[in-house]
């Protein structure tokens, strides 16, 4: 279990030897963030949701210095180190190693007013800004090799097994927030996009574009400050869920800013990271695996339907919602050219 001090001693700015003049406290379903000053410190909870398990102190150890390993690829800046926490006579301590009872990763404070998602809604984000954007991740998945270990995640069976499992988690959400008609041509195209096009995806492996890649690359995830792109918060705690083809990244913001209407910003996106990449078959695959992404976002969002402690008034907004993620998946199967 978590420790039972790690929320009252890491809300005390004296905890910390900058002694900041406050400290912010933000809870995901598996995290602890603390904000404090410029910097953020991290601790994972001790939680086990099936795809991810941070029960055991080792586990937690182990995930949080993956964490910053995977993280520091596409922000080095912004992730700094992993720091231990003791408890020593009752108390905890931060760099402290004396009796380890946590880890904290420390990180440095990113702009929450540049987050892409902030500046969209602004409406400040251009076409030149995506370029940049995706001119940056192809020198990032550039240096990122496609080893013996990531191209296996390339087959079209393990693509088969994410795929056909998102249809088979939200099969009962049809006649909800999907139709039953939308759900059964949006299946039937993948397994015959799948079916169709093997030598493509063994194209794919040949071509190096299998990676240990971010995993969840949308909108949330992109910080632009100046002439500074930052990247975050890579999937670090299941490898099924990162590991896979480059395209799958760059489909998700690309269907990220089709849900928002800003399908010309996707498009320069796209455009400059193929350019840059030399990827010259990211296109053959490129809806294949939109279709994908909008169909992962939908089967998260319809899992808020299924929690009876959310409010009324939430749970329309997740339906709402996830009815707009299957309804972007159905118009890329009926829109391709």
């Amino acid at each position: 279990m978590t420790h039972p001090l790690i929320i009252e001693s890491m809300s005390r700015p004296a905890f910390y030897p900058h002694d900041p003049d406050s400290v912010d406290l933000i809870q995901t379903h598996i995290s602890f963030i603390f904000i404090v000053g410029d910097l953020v410190y991290k601790v994972k909870k001790a939680v086990d949701f099936g795809f991810l398990d941070f029960t055991s102190l080792e586990k937690r150890r182990f995930y949080v210095n993956e964490e910053l390993r995977l993280n520091r690829r596409f922000s080095p800046d912004v992730y700094l180190r992993v720091l231990p926490i003791s408890e020593v006579n009752g108390t905890l301590r931060l760099g402290d190693s004396s009796h380890i009872v946590e880890y904290a990763l420390e990180m440095k404070r990113i702009s929450e007013d540049h987050m892409l998602y902030k500046l969209l809604d602004r409406g400040t984000v251009t076409e030149n800004d995506m370029r940049k954007v995706g001119r940056h991740l192809a020198r990032v998945y550039a240096s990122i090799p496609s080893d013996e270990k990531a191209r296996a995640f390339g087959t079209l069976d393990i693509i088969a097994k994410n795929v056909i499992e998102n249809f088979d988690q939200t099969r009962k959400y049809i006649g909800g927030p999907v139709a039953a008609t939308v759900f059964a041509i949006l299946e039937t195209w993948s397994t015959a996009f799948m079916a169709d096009h093997r030598a493509l995806f063994d194209n794919r492996i040949a071509e190096g574009r299998i990676k240990d890649c971010h995993g969840d690359l949308h909108l949330q995830h992109i910080c632009m400050k100046d002439d500074t792109i930052s990247v975050f918060d890579c999937i670090e705690f299941n490898e099924r869920f990162r590991f896979g083809d480059v395209a799958s990244d760059v489909a998700f913001l690309s269907m990220d800013f089709d849900y928002n209407g800003k399908g010309n910003l996707g498009n320069a996106f796209v455009d400059a990271y193929g350019e840059a990449s030399g990827d010259n078959t990211l296109s053959r695959v490129l809806t294949f695996y939109k279709v994908y992404r909008a169909l992962v976002r939908a089967k998260v969002t319809s899992f808020m339907l299924d929690d009876t402690a959310i409010d009324e008034s939430t749970r329309t907004d997740a339906f709402r919602k996830a009815q707009k993620y299957y309804d972007l998946a159905y118009s890329y199967v009926t829109h391709e050219n």
